[in-house]
């Protein structure tokens, strides 16, 4: 995770599909440390409804910002961007960071470039749906 007096974290590179666990303003080390466990715990309950893995997993976030005033802006994608669930998913992933103690507002932008692609999946993801 990213302040907003750092640099944007940038898309996962290809085969992993972390967010970055990075804050460089006034919150506390083990306080961003906790946000960031329970957030990617509560973005792991949602999932794609046509896919068996969560879309932490697939590598649909592309992008989270924390701030000190703990808002988180979420920048993710979709699979395709003609997914049937395209106009809810973003939805499902604010109720889920919302879920988090301690986090104040959350804004999820659905972005599409870099375009999704398999190589963003996780391990845990491909051994999940056969693609080794």
């Amino acid at each position: 995770m990213t302040g907003d007096d750092t640099t944007p974290a940038e898309a996962p590179a290809p085969s992993d599909a972390r967010i970055a666990p990075t804050h460089t303003g006034s919150l506390p080390a083990d306080e961003v440390e906790r946000l960031t466990t329970d957030l990617i715990a509560a973005l792991k309950t949602v999932y794609d409804p046509e896919i068996p893995v969560d879309i932490y997993e697939l590598g649909l976030i592309y992008k989270v910002d924390l701030d000190d005033d703990r808002n988180l802006e979420i920048d993710m994608t979709l699979t395709a961007p003609g997914c049937p669930v395209a106009g809810e998913m973003p939805g499902w992933v604010e109720n889920a960071a919302r879920s988090v103690e301690g986090i104040q507002d959350v804004k999820v932008n659905m972005v599409f470039d870099p375009p999704w692609s398999a190589e963003r999946m996780s391990e845990e993801a491909q051994v999940a749906l056969n693609w080794w």
